[in-house]
């Protein structure tokens, strides 16, 4: 959410970040936030000068009643009386113009970074660098769930009795390489100096307009029903939401937390071939990384993260590249978004495996993340990252390490977490 004054200051700015972002659909929320913007501040103006008549005419009742002064008292109370119906309407006006005026605000767009590259959708996002020279083996590579099914690693069949679509039992050795990522990937961000964190995996309806846009809640969360609560999507959501409504000590910055959690996500639309399988499920496990930092230090956060991601993927012999994300695909709230993309070697091409975004000081601003400064308080910076998202990894890994006979090589910084095992067999 932008600051009411930079938008008052500079609604020309706003207009133009809303086109770069291609929903001219809200370019008139700018005019109707500066009207409503004018109109609470009419609002408190004239209440204000009403309780200042109000309290001259009560001190004066006072005095008039010690005079003895009943008939002009009593003309004052009267005047009281009107006084405080007017107040009482206006503060009901001013509650619900208030309310418009944020819903607004918190629909329009976040200013995107002068290095973001203008485009529409994800297909005009601009490569930025590769990691490892990706390889294409002299034999097929089959889809990554019938790779899975002959290592005995997967049942969608009996996932789809008991869930529905979108759900899967990860079985054996493949489900204990699924936890071996996920405990790697913790202690390898131990390890970068980070706090290793479990944070609830539900969070109340406040959080989640303070961390996403009102596009992103209706695409991803599950809601609780009869509850304030909503499964979360990812646990930037309840990591960031930590810090609600707290002001926080400069000395004490920058917050470097990362967390395991599992995700639950409507993912509405999801079709195709790569739709399927457990490329695009409902209900997943991650290891994610979050900063709350000072503004200056933002984009220096920014580059460590996504590098951090990076250097994960190669450390396991995995070929990925950075995609920057253009203004088109930046959800509402991101300021700069950069995509790591892991090499597939069946499909020969990159497909997403983490994210890695800076959004300013929106969420701050809507949860009330405030850094105690010398000069006055002011909003924090918030980054977040994937840093490893099974089970996207496992199509990365099964891909990039399957042998001719169907068997599976696993990475050596994973073997240890395996119990030595060098391999997964195929199952007769």
């Amino acid at each position: 959410m932008l600051d009411i004054k930079f938008v008052r200051e500079n609604p020309e700015i706003v207009k133009e970040n809303i086109k770069k972002k291609f929903q001219d659909r809200k370019l008139p929320l700018v005019d109707e936030v500066l009207e409503l913007d004018k109109r609470v501040r009419e609002l408190k103006q004239e209440g204000d000068k009403l309780r200042s008549e109000r309290k001259t005419a009560s001190d004066a009742i006072g005095a008039l009643m010690r005079e003895k002064k009943v008939e002009e008292a009593n003309e004052k109370k009267a005047k009281v009386t009107v006084i405080n119906d007017r107040i009482a309407a206006l503060e009901k006006e001013e509650e619900e113009v208030a309310a418009k005026l944020k819903q607004n605000m918190m629909t329009i767009p976040n200013i995107i970074d002068d290095s973001v590259p203008i485009g529409k959708d994800d297909s005009e996002n601009v490569e930025v660098q590769r990691f490892l020279e990706p390889k294409v083996p002299d034999f097929e590579i089959p889809y990554h769930v019938d790779i899975l099914e002959k290592l005995g690693g997967i049942d969608l069949d009996s996932a789809r009795k008991v869930a529905g679509n979108g759900f899967y039992y990860l079985m054996g050795d493949v489900a204990r390489l699924h936890s071996a990522v996920l405990t790697y990937a913790r202690d390898f961000m131990i390890n970068k100096g980070f706090t290793y964190c479990i944070p609830p995996f539900m969070i109340r309806s406040n959080v989640v307009t303070g961390v996403m846009s009102f596009d992103e809640m209706d695409q991803m969360m599950y809601k609780i029903e009869g509850e304030d609560l909503y499964l979360i999507g990812t646990s930037e959501h309840s990591m960031i939401g930590k810090f609600i409504d707290t002001i926080l000590d400069k000395k004490e910055l920058p917050y470097t937390l990362t967390s395991y959690s599992p995700c639950f996500r409507k993912e509405k639309g999801a079709h195709g071939i790569e739709e399927r399988g457990i490329y695009r499920i409902h209900q997943f496990e991650k290891q994610e990384m979050i900063v709350v930092c000072e503004p200056e230090d933002s984009m220096d956060w920014f580059n460590k993260m996504w590098s951090y991601t990076v250097e994960l993927f190669t450390s396991m012999d995995i070929p990925v590249r950075t995609l920057e994300c253009c203004s088109g695909d930046l959800a509402d709230l991101k300021v700069k978004s950069v995509d790591v993309e892991a090499w597939s070697p069946r499909q020969k091409k990159y497909f997403e495996v983490g994210s890695c975004s800076t959004l300013g000081d929106a969420q701050a601003r809507r949860l009330g993340i405030r850094v105690k400064g010398e000069n006055g308080n002011y909003y924090a910076h918030t980054l977040n990252n994937t840093v490893s998202a099974p089970p996207r990894m496992l199509i990365a890994l099964v891909e990039n390490n399957l042998n001719e006979d169907g068997s599976v090589n696993i990475p050596k910084v994973l073997q240890p977490y395996m119990g030595g095992l060098t391999k997964i067999e195929v199952k007769k």
